[in-house]
């Protein structure tokens, strides 16, 4: 019942993943393929039925152990069956995730089952049959080679590294006397082994050199079930950078992990003793903890357990990290093996919820250094070399002039004074032997003469017009204090400066005066003070009234009234309102009083809605702005334009 119920989820949470990738289209889902080896036959033992049928390219049925009755289907991104060959298996589903490696993307293939199921084969193959790892790497220095070709913006260098995990040591298969490896991260998350060899392969031939001594060094050993099982899992990581031949000079960095993992075991049919048994307990409970990983992920746990297993750690990019990955499960059809075939099932079935999110591996960095030139091809290497000599001025002189390429815009004045004279002498002495090729510099010495002269020109011309804004500022600065010391001097002999009004001087203190007469005087000083010193700051906030927007406007009226303002002044400055709410940007509207950034936002907004405003009072219809805000704006800033009007006005001599 516990396997038929396991079976069941499984084939549920495959529906329901479907649906969520659906909805999630930013993201990349781990797909997953099944594989059915074909039925093979025990010499001593009687004929066997198979328990698993093929339905279509993506779904299968199993035989139910506990109903004979019913079947239990699945679904998965494909289904490969008994007659599917190497080439069908990677063409359809690893060939297409090579192509993200040339975006500077990371990618995996996992290839995941029982023992005797046939995942080495499925990796490897055979002579005749290559599997997924040598068709990857041929098709993979294809692709670096035409992306890398001369004139193609993107240079490419290919190297690899291949470890296995044996009773939880890593372990370098191209350097086997390195011992025990450690894994570590960096601070970007980047999961790295230091010390792990790194071979650079630019050609087939290359790669077969280093991996097939490597592929000797795997631990395999014999059981009842396989005379040749994995005893550890193996991982073959191959890495691709790319450098930009040009400014600026950006990187990109993919890797792939092409993983053969070594397959559960059930030590009562394996017969496994000794040693055998406990490779058998280290590589079940490696993969306890990856079906752990799997579930933690899609119940979005705080903590996945990528820490408990050295296999799981190498993992951690490839489940639920930034790469695309593709699971292919590989399952036996005889009904011997039918609780490995459906937990098999099972753990497929959940892999297909787990969310990748992969990006690009870029950085922006100064043209390579000797270290990353060294895995470039010679060729690129050494041109590379002699491009980045001639731009630290630092190359040889008496090279060819074809070899010297200098921007025609670069300044002389950038390079070493000793470069600089060398190169003008030379220069020189080509002009005089009446040389037809290109100059040095390459650029002819008339453009190169007049682009000198435009520069200086430039540079005066930037200098003078500092300069005049010195002085420009220095005075403003001079004739500020007077222009204040001015205007108080004429609010003192002027209290309301109305060219149209005479006002009597103040009277002197041993004069009979009436009290009612220096009051006015005295109030009429004070408001005049205080709208000159408002208008200087542009910050008049005066006091909202309170009452209704009719006794507002009257009380406007009453102020203007007082303060005797003509009436083309206040048609004026109504005018200007008007015409900056209909016309003025945010930062314009801002300027005004009681106008702040939200109201700004809905003065533009209702203009772009319903047109230009036709009277000030209209801006009482936009939404959030009352009528007693309107009625206070108004007053503040009609008070506020008559003050610049007034400071504004000429003076009568006293």
């Amino acid at each position: 019942m516990a396997v038929a119920a396991a079976a069941a989820t499984g084939a549920t949470r495959s529906q329901l993943s479907k649906g969520r990738t659906s909805r999630r289209p930013t993201v990349a889902r781990v797909r997953v393929a099944v594989r059915l080896r074909p039925f093979v036959e025990e010499a001593n033992s009687t004929s066997e039925s198979s328990c698993v049928r093929g339905l279509d390219g993506c779904s299968l049925e199993i035989a139910n152990g506990r109903n004979s009755q019913e079947t239990l289907k699945y679904q998965f991104d494909a289904f490969y069956g008994e007659t599917s060959t190497q080439q069908d298996i990677y063409v359809g589903f690893v060939h297409p995730i090579l192509r993200h490696l040339m975006n500077g993307q990371n990618a995996s293939v996992l290839a995941y089952g029982p023992t005797g199921a046939g995942k080495t084969y499925t990796m490897l193959g055979s002579p005749e049959q290559p599997g997924i790892i040598p068709r990857a790497l041929k098709d993979l220095l294809q692709l670096t080679w035409e992306e890398g070709a001369e004139g193609r913006p993107w240079a490419f260098a290919v190297s690899m590294s291949y470890l296995e995990i044996y009773q939880e040591k890593v372990l370098d298969l191209l350097a086997p006397a390195s011992g025990d490896l450690v894994i570590r991260e960096d601070r970007w998350g980047n999961i790295l082994i230091p010390g792990l060899t790194q071979k650079p392969i630019a050609s087939f031939t290359d790669f077969e050199q280093h991996f097939l001594p490597a592929s000797r060094n795997r631990t395999v050993g014999a059981t009842r079930l396989n005379q040749r099982s994995s005893r550890s899992h193996a991982v073959l990581l191959v890495k691709v950078e790319q450098r930009e031949r040009i400014a600026p000079f950006r990187q990109r960095e993919g890797k792939l992990y092409l993983i053969d993992l070594a397959g559960s075991e059930d030590n009562r049919r394996t017969g496994n003793q000794g040693l055998r048994l406990k490779e058998s307990g280290a590589i079940n409970a490696s993969l306890f903890v990856l079906g752990k990983v799997v579930d933690a992920l899609n119940q979005g746990l705080p903590r996945v357990p990528y820490r408990d297993s050295k296999l799981t750690r190498l993992l951690q990019d490839s489940l639920g990290g930034s790469a695309h990955s593709v699971l292919i499960a590989n399952i036996a059809p005889e009904r011997r093996f039918y609780l490995d075939t459906v937990t098999s099932l099972n753990f497929a079935s959940r892999s297909k919820e787990v969310i990748n999110r992969p990006f690009t591996h870029k950085s922006f960095q100064p043209p390579v250094k000797l270290a990353q030139k060294e895995l470039m091809d010679p060729p690129e290497a050494k041109r590379a070399r002699s491009q980045e000599e001639l731009e630290d001025g630092t190359g040889s002189p008496d090279l060819p002039t074809s070899c010297l390429k200098l921007s025609p815009l670069k300044q002389l004045n950038t390079l070493e004074p000793a470069v600089q004279e060398r190169l003008l002498n030379l220069d020189r002495i080509l002009d005089s032997r009446g040389s037809q090729g290109t100059s040095i510099l390459s650029t002819p010495r008339r453009e190169r003469t007049a682009l000198e002269k435009a520069l200086k020109e430039k540079d005066s011309e930037i200098q003078r017009l500092k300069e005049k804004y010195k002085e420009l500022e220095a005075n403003r600065l001079s004739q500020r204090p007077k222009e204040l010391e001015e205007e108080e001097n004429g609010s003192l002999a002027s209290p309301c400066p109305f060219p149209s009004q005479t006002v009597p001087m103040t009277k002197p203190l041993n004069r009979v005066v009436p009290l009612q007469l220096i009051q006015e005087q005295t109030t009429s000083q004070s408001k005049t003070r205080f709208l000159q010193k408002e208008s200087q700051k542009r910050k008049l906030r005066p006091e909202p009234p309170r009452g209704q927007p009719e006794q507002q406007a009257e009380g406007l009226r009453t102020t203007l009234a007082m303060l005797q303002v003509p009436p083309d002044l206040l048609a004026e400055s109504r005018r200007r309102i008007l015409g900056l709410l209909n016309t003025g940007s945010a930062k314009e509207l801002r300027r005004l009083q009681r106008i702040g950034e939200k109201k700004a936002q809905l003065i533009v907004g209702w203009r772009e809605l319903h047109g230009p405003f036709a009277e000030v009072e209209d801006l009482g219809r936009v939404e959030g702005i009352s009528e007693k805000q309107v009625a206070t704006f108004l007053k503040a800033n009609i008070l506020s334009f008559v003050a610049e009007c007034f400071t504004a006005l000429p003076r009568k001599d006293s």
